[in-house]
């Protein structure tokens, strides 16, 4: 599940590492992907083969620092959130970024209200 992995990268990134491995999921990967994308981690690459496949991840940093400084779990298990995408907001003044579970895929909170879509909100991360 992605909140294990997003977990792992905090501590990680607090621990001043440079690469981590985690085990591959198709759910992970695209959530791997949205975050390189943004900005938020250097790389996210797939390694292996079947049964033995994994993510290995790049972390990013600026000036000695993380560039995550934190993360907000949105939707848990127990309590799934669900907006249209009129209700799609910036997250910390626009210095953050929510991911989303859309029909399209998993994509940013700004990618999703651009193409007029809702969905399940996953997490902000600033």
């Amino acid at each position: 599940m992605y909140t294990n992995v997003l977990t792992q990268l905090k501590n990680a990134q607090q621990a001043k590492k440079e690469r981590i491995r985690v085990p591959y999921s198709k759910m992970d990967m695209a959530v791997l992907e949205v975050l390189a994308k943004s900005g938020y981690l250097s790389e996210a690459s797939k390694k292996g083969r079947l049964p033995k496949r994994i993510i290995e991840i790049k972390l990013k940093y600026e000036d000695g620092k993380g560039v995550i400084s934190g993360i907000k779990f949105v939707s848990k298990p127990s309590r799934k959130l669900y907006v249209g995408y009129k209700e799609l907001r910036p997250v910390k003044q626009g210095y953050g970024l929510a991911v989303i579970s859309t029909s399209k895929g998993i994509m940013t909170a700004k990618e999703a209200r651009n193409m007029k879509l809702g969905g399940e909100v996953l997490f902000e991360i600033f």
